[in-house]
């Protein structure tokens, strides 16, 4: 099987030729009918085991065209591709302890992410607790296959989206309904969130992977994710919406949206602003930690000035500036409600979360011609982020990046060229 002219010479069988490398192991060559070039295999076989025979398909052989080293393989390079995966399929042989359920595995990446100083781990505990261990807590991880979690996957994007129930007593609870067959943007959400949840269950199994609890990646590594789920259009409020939505909220909630509004910070970073962020002179506020993890100051317009010089009087440094009507902290998740009643009073049809006011702060900035790293700097995002959401409504983003990069081609239009008439 060395040589592409030995190769050609042998009869066309359904059964490969094998060359053994030692004991279980060998890599298979397969003629093709039709005079198509031949493919390599590799099979592996554990006699000290479970007596399970596996089989890899490698590459096609280059009878017909010359090797690339990735698609089309010279005889050295297939035995090369072969080492590799028996090593992999090898590597954590005797290693494993015990086996490892899916729920311990979810267990120690929540240990690892908080080792890490994740910034959601309430977040992520929620996802693992209603969407991975219902169905996969159970499993071994080592008994994991492709299909099951493809399964699993497409599971999630048909299913009804939760409903934050009320928690006070004798609270009717509302039944979730499933997404509409013709509803195209919401049979997108759930695709895009079905897809954040294969990405924790995945790094959570190449976590227990490395740590040599498992002796294969391949059952997870295999599913794909959906595509073009992630392609959603940004949605934020025109200017008469944005204060038709500060006009009819209440009181005590109206100073939250107003403050959104001006700055595009988003509800974790406004509940914990004190006064001694805030600087008149500079006209800037102080996010001392973002979700990024990363600090950054908020420029602020005259208007927006105005309104915290007004929120910040009387205070001392160490007092938030926004808090709840009673004096109290802005607790976790407490703004759905009021802004669901803001929009209603508004007359905003769908109504919009909290998170689309720090949208409309951005776009309205793209939208005045506003560089998209300024914008990034002020949302406190990367650049690439924010052209995915807002370049579409920058003017004359797409044309002026086009013609910075592509350049001028050198060539000179002849200046004899006339029109055919007639």
């Amino acid at each position: 099987m060395s040589t592409r002219a030995a190769r050609l010479r042998l009869p066309v069988r359904r059964e490969p030729y094998w060359q053994h490398f030692q004991e279980g192991r060998a890599l298979g060559y397969r003629r093709i009918p039709g005079g198509k070039a031949g493919t390599w295999v590799a099979r592996f076989y554990d006699a000290a085991g479970e007596r399970v025979r596996k089989f890899h398909a490698i590459g096609t052989a280059d009878d017909l065209l010359d090797a690339d080293g990735m698609a089309t393989l010279t005889f050295a390079q297939a035995q090369e591709a072969a080492r590799e995966w028996f090593t992999a399929l090898t590597r954590f042989q005797g290693r494993v302890a015990e086996p490892v359920t899916v729920k311990q595995a979810m267990a120690a990446y929540v240990t690892d992410y908080a080792a890490r100083g994740g910034k959601a781990l309430s977040g992520l505990e929620s996802t693992i607790n209603a969407h991975v261990l219902p169905r996969l807590g159970d499993r071994k991880v080592a008994d994991l296959t492709t299909a099951a979690i493809r399964s699993w996957h497409r599971g999630l994007a048909t299913t009804a989206p939760r409903i934050r129930q009320s928690k006070k007593p004798n609270a009717p609870k509302t039944v979730p309904k499933p997404v509409a067959a013709d509803d195209a943007e919401g049979q997108r959400a759930r695709r895009a969130s079905a897809n954040r949840i294969l990405t924790v269950l995945k790094a959570a199994l190449n976590l227990a992977f490395a740590d040599g609890k498992v002796q294969s990646d391949d059952a997870w590594r295999r599913v794909a994710p959906f595509k073009n789920a992630d392609s959603a259009r940004i949605r934020f409020l025109t200017d008469a919406e944005a204060v038709r939505l500060v006009n009819a909220a209440g009181d005590g909630f109206r100073p939250m949206i107003t403050a959104a509004l001006l700055t595009g910070a988003r509800y974790g970073e406004l509940v914990r602003f004190r006064v001694a962020d805030y600087n008149p002179e500079a006209g800037t506020l102080h996010v001392r930690t973002s979700k990024t993890g990363k600090s950054r100051h908020i420029m602020l317009t005259d208007e927006g000035k105005a309104f915290f010089t007004g929120q910040c009087a009387g205070k001392t440094g160490k007092a938030l500036i926004l808090t709840r009507p009673d004096g109290e902290p802005w607790g976790k998740s407490e703004q759905f409600r009021p802004m669901r009643a803001a929009c209603e009073a508004a007359k905003i049809t769908p109504a919009v979360g909290f998170h689309i006011l720090r949208h409309t702060h951005a776009s309205r900035l793209t939208m005045a011609g506003v560089p998209l790293g300024v914008v990034a700097s002020q949302l406190g995002n990367s650049e690439p982020i924010c052209a995915k959401h807002y370049a579409h409504l920058c003017p004359g983003y797409v044309a002026d990046s086009i013609r910075a990069a592509f350049g001028p081609l050198g060539i000179v239009p002849a200046s004899n060229v006339v029109a055919i008439t007639g």
